[in-house]
């Protein structure tokens, strides 16, 4: 057979990831900070893009949220505008997103004037804020030493202590650093283990204790030894350590009696750096007649609009081509921009109300009555891909009565239930009654992993001895034996 080439026409249907596309999945997956840093990042790349809260005639606002009812669920579909709360790229005029009523305090500021919020100079806090581990230890550093080489030394062990209270560089490091030599560094590092808090600057736990215990005057050769042999401390190792120690069991209770009234992390008594608490994507209140209302945070929100105003006045000024195509090229970024936070917002609120319809339970009765959901049943109950509930979810968090969750919290593993028509448990309330129990136990009944399995398959949990130690230690629960000599050593 001879091979020929010849031309044929054939049609097809395949996705494309066209670039606008790709960002828009990008925006779905971004938690409230990226997006604002996106946003005010396009907000200069773009004249076109304004805050939707700088215009003057702005329209008030529509209801705030949807409601999710209980028992038989009924939501309607997120009602939400261009950009989260701002215009259409079209007509210029303003609707606000579903989200919660902004009160617009912050936009009482004006320019030259003293704040009034956290943004501004709170000489208050700032006045009123704590001590940090770093300026305590410098002030007795000041009160110690006069001499500068000596200052600058101590300066810089001080800065090379972590959060915990422990130095995080070597003597002999620090020296190379400064051009000084080893000798000199201890010689300031020994006074600066004197500091208070007691145990600061020590390389590791051990000496953090020994330190201590100096300064108590209880550092005997018996403690030394207990200190050396800490893994058997851990493990309450009775026998082993006697031994070591040469003391009796009652002397060994009460050394490690004394070893726990130590702190082995003294710098975490000091202010740190400040915790930036998590800002709640959405929020979930219960209703006066049951149902729960599903809300979006205005706070988490970007509001831009497209000064439609704006792009009339320059583009009759503009005569030459590359103005032209800049400023058209400019308004379909800007229009896509407000459309992709448009249903950015409707998406994450959708979501939200079906995990909400879900986990009713839970919200009402607690973690014991966390339901077992995956992905994919809330992608197949409101019509959308397994990965974009995935991306919605991701780095998102909500506010519920029972607190702030993310929400791939509420996706969890089943595990079968005893009975053979039962409901499933979600591993969640499982890992939490598994705590419940160990609480629960006395000294002279010490539940093993056996026990918790044969209590569990009692409640119609059937589970795994396997899986019962896997959540065991996601807890940080001891195993039985440990916590018999705990137990124990208590008496």
């Amino acid at each position: 057979m001879a091979l020929m080439q010849k031309l044929a026409l054939k049609q097809g249907q395949s996705l494309v990831m066209t670039p606008q596309l790709q960002q828009a999945i990008k925006l779905l997956q971004m938690n409230s900070a990226e997006i604002q840093t996106f946003v005010e990042l396009e907000m200069e790349r773009n004249p076109l893009l304004e805050r939707s809260d700088a215009s003057p005639d702005a329209a008030p606002a529509p209801p705030a949220a949807e409601a999710v009812a209980d028992g038989p669920f009924s939501a309607e579909d997120a009602r939400g505008t261009d950009g989260d709360g701002a215009v259409s790229a079209t007509d210029g005029t303003k609707q606000q997103a579903p989200t919660a009523l902004d009160s617009g305090w912050k936009n009482m500021r004006t320019s030259g004037a003293v704040s009034l919020d956290d943004e501004g100079n709170d000489i208050a806090a700032r006045v009123s804020r704590e001590e940090t581990l770093a300026e305590h230890l410098t002030n007795q550093l000041n009160m110690h030493f006069r001499r500068p080489q000596d200052l600058l030394i101590g300066q810089n062990i001080i800065g090379a202590v972590n959060e915990q209270g422990y130095l995080t560089a070597a003597p002999a490091m620090i020296a190379d650093s400064l051009g000084t030599t080893t000798l000199e560094v201890e010689r300031i590092l020994k006074v600066l283990k004197t500091f208070d808090p007691i145990g600061v600057f020590a390389a590791d736990l051990k000496e953090c204790l020994a330190l201590q215990l100096l300064d108590r005057d209880r550092f005997d050769p018996a403690m030394a030894a207990l200190i050396e042999n800490l893994p058997l401390v851990a493990k309450l190792d009775f026998v082993a350590l006697k031994k070591l120690c040469g003391v009796t069991l009652d002397d060994l209770h009460d050394m490690i009696g004394e070893l726990r009234a130590l702190n082995p992390k003294p710098g975490h008594a000091f202010s740190t750096e400040p915790i930036i608490s998590v800002l709640p994507d959405v929020s979930v209140r219960a209703m006066p007649d049951g149902s729960w209302l599903v809300e979006l945070n205005t706070e988490t929100l970007p509001r831009v609009l497209v000064n439609n105003t704006y792009l009339a006045r320059v583009t009759a000024g503009a005569s030459k081509s590359a103005d032209k195509e800049f400023l058209s090229a400019a308004h379909a970024q800007a229009s896509w921009l407000v459309k992709s936070l448009d249903q950015r917002a409707k998406t994450i609120l959708k979501v939200a109300q079906e995990i909400v319809r879900q986990q009713d339970a839970f919200l009402i009765l607690g973690v014991a009555h966390l339901r077992p959901i995956t992905l994919r049943m809330v992608a197949d109950a409101i019509e959308m891909h397994e990965s974009t509930v995935s991306r919605v979810t991701s780095n998102k968090y909500i506010s519920t009565p029972r607190g702030v969750f993310e929400m791939k919290y509420f996706f969890t593993n089943a595990i079968a239930s005893a009975a053979p028509e039962g409901m499933q448990h979600s591993s969640e309330s499982v890992r939490h009654r598994i705590k419940e129990l160990i609480l629960s136990e006395t000294a002279g009944q010490v539940l093993s992993d056996d026990d918790l399995v044969d209590k569990l398959r009692g409640e119609g949990v059937e589970i795994a001895r396997r899986t019962v130690a896997k959540y065991r230690e996601s807890l940080h629960i001891l195993s039985s034996v440990q916590r018999r000599r705990e137990a124990r050593a208590a008496r």
